[in-house]
């Protein structure tokens, strides 16, 4: 997946794109590889690289929304519990199971929450991935040493999953190219063009050229999540906003504060938020707050107030405190909170709001799907593009990506491909028997599971390169070829040097940036030591893109920059 020749294919097109979507987090990549899997013309443009925003700042879970039972909003989580059982059968080197403990401190909250959770089992079916039970004292402090035990009665333990956020979004664009799409990253829409008034297509600017490109499409697809309402005021400045935002703050701390493969859920803070503490890459992830903003920014920062709330609250749950000193990197996402207002859409325009996302036609035709969230990004996309299908006459084709093995995943054959015994079972829901292929997502979860405890990546001196799936051996003789390329990077890293090289040359990374905070994790893993090899990212990156000295020192200056707003 090269740039160059992606954004040929973008510009070289003599007929108008059937879908053109704009954005490419989870919502717009999802629905461009539900266009592409359905055979339309399929581009998508980027304004700057693939989950530069929201989609690479989530609490890494693919979950069926536990919270969402106190609500009993039970068609959301049934929705939930299905996506995210297709998600770990579609894409098994990315998602893994993933066990959560709920500690009870008072004597009702053991019978409550395991009560919820065998309602949790019950609504997953076939698709649960494992039972939930109640855990004695010490059954809880051996799957959660370090959990404060002053006070604590007991647990109950259940399962969601877990998962790389920003490389899924790297895998869906790369599975958009096998299906024969166009995603550029670097391409902001600065216009929309119109014929008779109805929206035929985007003005894109090049970020790398400086050139402005028009690309027609038959329908354009505003996915570009908490800046969705800008995209909506180029079409009309008279549109109401769509989107309330609200900013989420994470802390990932070094594994010593939580050991072990088990998450912690805390599910009613005393001020009603939700609390967790989960291992990743070999770190812990503290989150999350609930902070409303005024205005969508590309690079959020953590509010004072909000760092404070995280490490007060793991203190009170973890037996060593932690402190500002403690944390490795603090990052923080907005979510694209649907506004409260939003159904009441104005007469000229058209709203179907769907489960926790709503997909707004303009009088221009303009569509607009905002909300949801990453478990649930695969349902967002399929109706979108039906509703996509409808407004551009496009012939009427099922969906085939409740089946759809994305790109890397082991055992899928070419990529993109559906196996035949997959798509006989697309359509299981709840409580019917889980697509094909779970049982091999399980199996395959083990090397996730390990990684996310610490127990191969950067452990055992070996390098963990089980997101790159099928892609892996590859990866593998790339280092083999040139053993300068097999060496780490830093030693608090778990990345080599060849990863730097595939993510230039496979994953359509263009700068610093792209490299250590999306291709690899490690701005959010230890923003310091990234910010310590950045020189080294930056010669291997010049090398592979034609770069010169004054690129490679803009860059360090520029990512050094950025990851200082990662530290306390």
């Amino acid at each position: 997946m090269r740039r160059e020749r992606l954004l040929s294919r973008l510009l070289g097109s003599r007929e108008p794109w059937d879908v053109l979507v704009v954005g490419g987090g989870a919502t717009g990549l999802g629905t461009a590889v539900d266009a592409a899997a359905r055979g339309y013309r399929t581009a998508l443009v980027e304004a700057i690289d693939f989950a530069k925003g929201t989609s690479s700042r989530s609490t890494k879970l693919v979950h069926g929304g536990v919270r969402y039972l106190r609500q009993g909003n039970l068609g959301l989580v049934v929705e939930a519990l299905r996506e995210r059982g297709r998600l770990l059968a579609n894409a098994p080197h990315l998602v893994h199971n993933l066990s959560f403990v709920m500690p009870s401190y008072e004597w009702w909250e053991g019978p409550f929450y395991g009560a919820g959770l065998k309602v949790y089992d019950l609504l997953a079916g076939r698709l649960g991935l494992g039972p939930s039970r109640r855990l004695s004292r010490p059954e809880v402090l051996e799957l959660l040493p370090t959990l404060e035990p002053a006070g604590l009665r007991g647990g109950v333990v259940y399962h969601d999953a877990q998962f790389d956020d920003a490389r899924l979004a790297v895998t869906l664009a790369r599975t958009l190219d096998d299906l024969g799409g166009a995603p550029v990253n670097g391409m902001e829409v600065v216009g929309l063009l119109k014929t008779h008034g109805l929206v035929a297509g985007v003005a894109a600017r090049d970020a790398e050229s400086g050139q402005v490109h028009e690309i027609a499409a038959r329908a354009v697809v505003n996915a570009t999540g908490v800046f969705a309402d800008e995209l909506r005021r180029l079409d009309d400045p008279a549109s109401r906003p769509l989107l309330s935002p609200s900013q989420g703050v994470h802390l990932v701390l070094d594994r010593a504060f939580l050991p072990g493969a088990s998450a912690i859920l805390v599910p009613h803070t005393e001020d009603g938020r939700v609390l967790f503490a989960v291992p990743w890459h070999g770190r812990v992830v503290i989150g999350t707050t609930d902070t409303p903003v005024g205005r969508a920014e590309h690079e959020p920062r953590p509010l004072p107030a909000e760092i404070d709330y995280l490490l007060t609250h793991a203190a009170r749950f973890l037996a060593r405190h932690p402190r500002p000193a403690d944390v490795l990197s603090c990052f923080a996402g907005l979510r694209p909170l649907l506004a409260p207002a939003n159904a009441a859409r104005p007469a000229a325009e058209t709203a179907a709001l769907a489960r926790d996302h709503a997909i707004v036609v303009s009088r221009s035709g303009l569509v607009t799907v905002a909300g949801g969230k990453w478990t649930t990004y695969r349902q967002m996309g399929e109706d979108t593009v039906d509703q996509v299908a409808l407004l551009a006459g496009l012939e009427e084709r099922p969906s085939p990506t409740a089946a759809l093995r994305l790109h890397g995943a082991v055992g899928s054959g070419r990529p993109g491909e559906l196996a035949p015994e997959e798509a006989a079972q697309a359509g299981g829901g709840a409580g019917e028997p889980a697509p094909a292929g779970l049982g091999r997502a399980r199996g395959a979860a083990a090397g996730s599971a390990a990684a996310a405890a610490g127990e191969s990546a950067g452990a055992s001196g070996e390098p963990d390169w089980t997101v790159y799936g099928s892609d892996a051996p590859a990866l593998a003789q790339l280092a083999a070829e040139h053993p300068e390329w097999g060496e780490a990077l830093h030693p608090a890293l778990p990345y080599r040097a060849c990863e730097v090289i595939w993510a230039a040359r496979h994953e359509m990374a263009r700068t610093v940036d792209d490299v250590l905070a999306r291709r690899t994790r490690a701005l959010l893993l230890d923003a310091r030591a990234s910010a310590e090899i950045a020189p080294r990212v930056a010669a291997l990156l010049a090398g592979e893109l034609g770069r010169d000295g004054d690129w490679q020192r803009r860059e360090v200056e520029s990512f050094r920059a950025l990851a200082r707003g990662y530290w306390l």
